[in-house]
């Protein structure tokens, strides 16, 4: 597992996940990958009103986790899970303002998917992937995930722009991502969602602590905060109702992890189906693991799937360093006040980007897949889908409420096994 072929650096050439650059060339690469997932992982915490400290840490010891069950076999950064984010406002109440007061309760439902997530990854290896592909084949996956991010618009538009000067600089911050997406290039283009929300913070910072304009950001706290030192941890609260409406998104990260591992196949050219069992056992482990101290559900990373297409080296060992680097984040204080002076309206306008994308990245698996929207089956599984998670449709069982992810979700698996009976 840790014993990788040393490959000397020549250009353009490719380092499969079996071999490393020297040392220093890869320990230089597991930080770029560090930065690449950077804003994500950040990102979801700050929107769920966890700490980021946690999270960030907890991505580093998941990512040992999943390289560990996988047998070092498969290239991957695990962090946290965007497809948390409206269950885990719906369990808490939170309104996205400061912490959350209520994530012990989310902990609970974030283990309980975890462990649905571990079941399925052991049955994947018991028994293949076929079923799996039947079960959700693209026009579902696609469906679920373009929901994801529909499901949680109305978050930033009308929780996160209290002014009028708020909404301004959302609109402030998601043209700052357009314009690093489209007249930058190399890691700039590549960290558009970290590059756009510096750029956007520091206009930000000119328009309120210089001219006036707004709330200021308060630096008090970053320069009160120590560099090194524990973070808070949480233990998890095991509540019914929240652990059956968090339970279900393993589903959903069932989808991203098997998308992942087919396009990691395609790029190294290695199979990886025997490895895909395990993926989901060491992604749902680290789930668990980060729940049961107060971290987000993880899920395997295409942000950076996009760094190893553009640097075409696969090789494992960056991934541990990446890891590593990771950990020592989580053990930053000041790095977590830093994140948390981040502006409330800074985060919506990041947001409104962040989900338009990831609904985008729903679009793009039909697109990819070559999904026939002429078949009447493929049409209606994908329309439904779409407007019961974006009206959040709500279904009630007793004092239970399934929201318009988890009704979207199954509603998507059922409706397409329905209307595919009989199907030649």
């Amino acid at each position: 597992m840790f014993n990788w072929t040393v490959k000397q650096p020549v250009d353009g050439s490719v380092v499969a996940p079996d071999e490393r650059l020297p040392w220093p060339q890869t320990t230089a690469l597991g930080l770029q990958h560090v930065v690449a997932m950077f804003g994500s992982t950040i990102l979801a915490p700050l929107l769920m009103g966890f700490d980021p400290n946690i999270t960030v840490l907890m991505s580093g010891v998941g990512t040992l986790i999943f390289f560990v069950t996988t047998g070092g076999k498969v290239p991957s950064y695990v962090g946290s899970s965007f497809a948390f984010i409206s269950v885990v406002l719906v369990a808490t109440g939170y309104d996205g303002k400061g912490m959350n007061a209520n994530i012990p309760v989310a902990l609970g439902g974030i283990i309980a998917c975890g462990a649905v997530y571990a079941v399925i990854g052991l049955a994947v290896m018991a028994s293949g992937t076929r079923w799996i592909e039947r079960l959700m084949p693209p026009v579902v996956t696609g469906a679920v995930v373009a929901v994801i991010g529909l499901n949680l618009a109305s978050i930033p538009v009308k929780n996160m722009a209290p002014t009028g000067f708020d909404a301004w600089m959302q609109a402030v911050t998601f043209l700052s991502v357009g314009i690093v997406a489209v007249f930058t290039s190399g890691m700039a283009r590549r960290l558009l969602i970290l590059v756009g929300l510096i750029l956007a913070s520091v206009i930000y910072a000119v328009l309120t602590n210089g001219l006036g304009w707004g709330t200021p950001i308060d630096g008090t706290p970053i320069a009160a905060a120590a560099w090194f030192g524990a973070p808070s941890f949480t233990a998890p609260v095991f509540e019914t109702r929240a652990m059956v409406l968090i339970a279900p998104v393993a589903l959903i990260l069932v989808a991203e992890n098997l998308g992942h591992m087919k396009a990691v196949a395609a790029m190294t050219g290695r199979d990886m189906d025997p490895y895909i069992g395990r993926a989901f056992l060491g992604d749902a482990i680290a789930t668990m693991a980060s729940g049961t101290v107060g971290g987000t559900g993880n899920t395997t990373y295409a942000e950076n799937i996009g760094v190893m297409a553009a640097t075409k080296i696969y090789s494992t060992a960056i991934f541990v360093v990446a890891a590593l680097f990771a950990i020592l984040l989580g053990f930053s204080p000041k790095f977590g006040a830093l994140i948390h002076a981040i502006p409330l309206a800074v985060m919506g306008g990041i947001s409104i980007v962040v989900f338009g994308l990831i609904a985008i990245a729903g679009a793009r698996i039909w697109v990819d897949n070559k999904v026939d929207f002429a078949d009447s089956r493929n049409l209606l599984v994908a329309a439904m889908t779409l407007v019961l998670g974006t009206g959040d449709f709500t279904l009630r069982f007793g004092g239970f409420a399934m929201g318009g992810i988890g009704t979207a979700t199954f509603g998507a698996i059922l409706l397409h096994a329905l209307l595919s009976r009989g199907k030649k």
